[in-house]
């Protein structure tokens, strides 16, 4: 079984996730702590849960879901896996923090690209890739069908969809993408937001606007 931890972190409001099994194996999803205390926060949270962390995972690169990308490889010594669409945004991130008023230092680590239909796996335990460019060109989601929950990042949200605006966002292939990859999960699958709070599959295609 899976264990999902959210954290609300930074200045953009962005949620880092741990997700860790029985054997207390996990993953750093999207770190964006910020500063020192959100850095404590999470540190403390996986040394009080035991976990051994396997990998950090990305659902996307821009700044706000990698602030603190440099801290966790630094730390726990894992590859970083993300989509290779998405490596000019991380290698793009010194300007877009300067746009912002701050500075990020370009990330130097162990990068390992992931697939449409690949699959990660905490022991027995599973994560369903699935590409869903259109916020970002590489966007990925995680989805685990036994206990039916999905890590969508910025493609999909409670009542909305990511933004486009954004450097090669795409607004039809976010659309495309959300129709095609997310909403043929079942209804009841829990989606887990890169911001705001968790929703579902069916209620948003009911309900959301952009749909």
């Amino acid at each position: 079984m899976l264990n999902i931890q959210i954290f609300p972190f930074n200045p953009f409001s962005e949620n880092t996730y741990i997700i860790y099994n029985d054997n207390k194996t996990g993953y750093i999803i999207d770190p964006g702590n910020w500063n020192d205390r959100e850095t404590e926060t999470l540190q403390k949270f996986i040394e009080k849960k035991e976990i051994t962390v396997k990998n950090i995972l990305l659902t996307h690169a821009h700044i706000d879901h990698v602030l603190g990308l440099q801290w966790a490889f630094d730390t726990y010594k894992v590859p970083v896996k993300m989509h290779k669409e998405d490596q000019e945004i991380l290698d793009r991130n010194p300007m877009s923090a300067r746009n912002y008023g701050f500075e990020f230092i370009p990330f130097k680590g162990d990068i390992e690209f992931l697939n449409d239909g690949d699959s990660v796996f905490l022991d027995e335990d599973e994560l369903k890739v699935l590409f869903v460019p259109g916020h970002s060109p590489g966007s990925l989601a995680f989805y685990n069908e036994n206990q039916k929950f999905a890590i969508s990042g910025d493609a999909l949200f409670q009542g909305s969809i990511g933004r486009t605006d954004l450097y090669r966002g795409n607004h039809s292939q976010l659309l495309e993408s959300i129709k095609n990859k997310l909403f043929t999960l079942p209804e009841e699958t829990e989606v887990y937001s890169g911001h705001g709070k968790p929703t579902q599959i069916g209620f948003e295609k009911n309900h959301n606007p952009f749909f």
